[in-house]
């Protein structure tokens, strides 16, 4: 019996090695519904990711030290600016989560889209009970 549209599958991905953009595409286009036939534009119709091992994705080039993450307090004088050098070591699963929110829409469609979203610095995740199935990674050139 296929899953019905209120309970949607749960995937699984491994993002150890992979560089962050390659997984972030993929792992948006399963929580747009994209891979499925019945996708629509206007639909939430995508699935549960679980992502793990953010701790253990790279950048590449001179990423690590002149990339900066911004975010506001919405206060006025509060822009609060992070270096991804800072933002890798401490919240990995941050900077994973926030790419992967870039690639979707940035409408209360997409919010929705991105709470099926769940990042975890390590191997371990407390979603067993969904049954989680892995999700193929294209491996990263040169990897």
């Amino acid at each position: 019996m296929p899953p019905s549209p209120e309970d949607p599958p749960w995937w699984w991905a491994d993002a150890t090695g992979q560089v962050l953009a390659r997984p972030a595409a993929q792992i948006a286009h399963v929580l747009r519904g994209k891979h499925k036939p019945s996708f629509a534009p206007h639909r939430d119709e995508g699935d549960f990711v679980v992502v793990v091992n953010a701790a253990k994705v790279r950048l590449t080039g001179n990423k690590l030290n002149a990339k900066v993450w911004y975010r506001h307090s919405g206060y006025p004088g509060g822009l609060k600016a992070v270096g991804y050098d800072k933002l890798m070591a401490q919240r990995p699963d941050v900077a994973v989560e926030k790419a992967i929110r870039g690639m979707l829409p940035h409408n209360r469609l997409g919010r929705s889209m991105a709470r099926k979203l769940k990042v975890y610095n390590g191997p371990n995740h407390p979603h067993a009970a969904q049954k989680p199935q892995p999700m193929a990674l294209k491996p990263t050139k040169g990897a």
